[in-house]
């Protein structure tokens, strides 16, 4: 029969008769690729951990280790002077315990990202108890500035607390790069130190503070120098040190040479700026001036008045008594 149909052969079919297969785009090949990449990564770190647990006790030893050495405990604490002053372990200290605790990952990705911000994930995780924190930071694409450059064109201006403007501008990459490198930083640290045992951190903390006490005692010209030297790198002239501590820097007790220490850290971390410093110390000189003024006007109204004594009045010339009447009156009364 003409019209008969052939059956169907299925299994040597021609190539074109078949159902196309699904092609993947070259971007999307790379990001399966990727993904798999990432996998074994994070599968192999987890391996690695799990094969080579850490030692508390080393990382005790490697702490300390870390804390006897001047050129680390000079860095290693970090001091803002807010309100009593806020001091904690800095970034270099706990990027040194991340690193003695081994089998800790750190890890940072873009979440989203515009004209004016960017959003970063940062996330620390404890490979061998499989524990995991996370922070998002914002990074302004936009800096400030006191003065307006010539030719540039603020974004908005805004009114600082001396009620001079403050210009808004948009950020170069290097600005926004060491604006994101800092919050990474302190975001690590935030993070780090929930993963190391506190009593090895306040243990080590403890030690550092030992050890720039001897090197003070050592050499307190040296100590003085090198202080001198590194805020001097921050663009901190000598002059502003002596305001920020109210007498020559020939007389700096070790307290205060701890303290222009902590403060320098925090500065180098981007903690604060010694703007902000020198800004919080005109503020508490302002408001101990005004207690102080207080405390005296308070005295002065406790005080007690001191009465002043009032002379007898004199009585008038033609009411005084004379003697013969006065003895008279008196006869009278005891009835002579």
């Amino acid at each position: 029969m003409e019209n008969a149909i052939a059956p169907a052969n299925f299994n040597n079919s021609p190539a074109e008769a078949q159902l196309p297969a699904v092609q993947m785009s070259a971007s999307e090949n790379a990001a399966v690729a990727m993904a798999a990449q990432q996998k074994a990564i994070v599968e192999a770190r987890y391996k690695m951990a799990l094969a080579r647990p850490r030692d508390l006790d080393m990382v005790r030893q490697a702490m300390l280790k870390d804390a006897r050495r001047p050129s680390f405990a000079n860095v290693a604490i970090y001091h803002k002077p807010v309100g009593k002053g806020i001091e904690g372990p800095s970034i270099r200290f706990v990027e040194a315990a991340i690193r003695n605790m081994t089998n800790i990952l750190t890890e940072t990705a873009t979440v989203s990202e515009d004209d004016e911000r960017r959003v970063i994930r940062v996330a620390v995780s404890d490979l061998e108890t499989n524990t995991y924190f996370s922070q998002d930071v914002t990074v302004t694409k936009t800096v400030e500035r006191a003065k307006l450059p010539q030719g540039e064109k603020p974004i908005r201006v805004r009114t600082n607390s001396y009620g001079k403007p403050v210009y808004i501008l948009h950020g170069t990459d290097d600005d926004i790069l060491n604006k994101q490198n800092a919050l990474i930083s302190k975001a690590v640290r935030t993070l780090g130190l929930r993963l190391i045992p506190g009593d090895l951190v306040d243990e080590a903390l403890l030690e550092i503070k030992k050890t720039m006490a001897q090197q003070d005692r050592q050499d307190p010209d040296a100590a003085k120098h090198r202080i001198i030297d590194a805020f001097a790198q921050l663009g901190v002239a000598v002059e502003s040190l002596k305001d920020y501590v109210g007498h020559e820097l020939s007389a700096l007790d070790p307290n205060e040479l701890q303290t222009l220490r902590a403060i320098y850290s925090a500065i180098k971390d981007g903690e604060t700026s010694w703007k902000a410093v020198m800004d919080d110390k005109a503020e508490k000189d302002a408001e101990a001036k005004q207690a102080t003024k207080n405390g005296k006007v308070a005295a002065a109204k406790a005080a007690p008045k001191q009465e002043t004594k009032k002379e007898p009045e004199k009585p008038a010339s033609g009411d005084a008594p004379t003697p013969e009447s006065s003895t008279t009156e008196d006869n009278d009364m005891f009835g002579d």
